[in-house]
């Protein structure tokens, strides 16, 4: 189950350009926020979220990034 366009529509102003200071582009916002709330929805071990949601180091890495970050919009 994804997010719902209004629930994304109020989550992507806080997200960070994708174009980040180094590096390549980001995979897509809305794609990582629906792996790390499928996760945490069905409790799946990183590992085993479904291939849709890309590589699983990409959603764990993005979220561990979040989470040291003070608000959604820093890069890190």
């Amino acid at each position: 189950m994804s997010l719902a366009d209004a629930q994304w529509a109020r989550i992507e102003p806080l997200l960070p350009d994708r174009t980040p200071k180094r590096g390549g582009r980001w995979r897509d916002h809305r794609q990582v926020i629906d792996a790390i709330a499928f996760k945490y929805r069905t409790g799946t071990p990183w590992m085993d979220l479904p291939e849709h949601f890309g590589v699983w180091q990409g959603a764990h890495n993005r979220l561990r990034k979040m989470g040291r970050r003070r608000n959604l919009r820093e890069h890190g």
